[in-house]
């Protein structure tokens, strides 16, 4: 299992550009101020946990391009209130360049163009920049011990307070986590302001109980 991602992944040796993402007829376009910004980590291991064999998420998934624990899901714009800025123009194909320089961090080219065009699209003109600052918000967090905190009975309230210590600035309320509804952890998500700098996650963000169980997937 991966405590960190970059030195253990492959990016493909022939990368595609990846096809633009296309807005759902069922989800609206909002453009709206941003407020700040929420940074989604996905937990790999309990991701791929039923999708090793499935094409789609090969890349991330089969170990064939590494082995992933936390990667980003995303960086997404809030807005003031639960709806938030999404699918605000639309986007070209990622070029080649692009899904190599970030694969490490987002292992599928389909999970970058679906991120850019969902969310970067509200933030920045151009991938390059969204992508960048991706990069840099990402790289700025320290995670803890995954595989020892898998080991021994876990609450909500204990793995915020693990990221709390390995994490200057950051607090408890500032941190959401998603469990499933078996208990698994899905993603870990860091509230941020306008300036990217860890913040308070607002009150219309649903926060899971510091009592609850939460149970991590190390992998087979």
């Amino acid at each position: 299992m991966a405590n960190a991602q970059s030195y253990q992944c492959r990016a493909p040796s022939l990368i595609q550009p990846a096809s633009p993402s296309k807005k759902p007829a069922s989800q609206p376009r909002r453009i709206k101020p941003i407020s700040g910004y929420t940074l989604a980590m996905s937990w790999s291991p309990e991701f791929c946990r039923t999708r090793k064999d499935n094409a789609r998420h090969k890349t991330q998934c089969s170990g064939d391009d590494g082995s992933f624990a936390f990667i980003l899901h995303g960086l997404w714009p809030d807005a003031q209130g639960p709806s938030y800025p999404q699918w605000c123009r639309p986007t070209r194909a990622l070029s080649p360049a692009i899904v190599k320089r970030n694969f490490c961090m987002m292992p599928t080219a389909r999970l970058m163009a679906t991120e850019w065009a969902k969310h970067g699209s509200c933030m920045a003109r151009r991938p390059e920049t969204y992508f960048r600052i991706s990069r840099i918000m990402f790289g700025a967090v320290v995670f803890p011990n995954m595989d020892r905190l898998s080991r021994k009975p876990l609450t909500a309230g204990q793995l915020r307070q693990a990221f709390v210590s390995a994490n200057e600035g950051l607090a408890a309320n500032m941190i959401r986590l998603k469990v499933n509804r078996r208990g698994w952890l899905e993603e870990v998500r860091i509230c941020l302001g306008q300036g990217f700098r860890p913040k308070r996650c607002p009150s219309h963000m649903q926060m899971l109980g510091n009592d609850s169980a939460v149970k991590i997937w190390r992998g087979a």
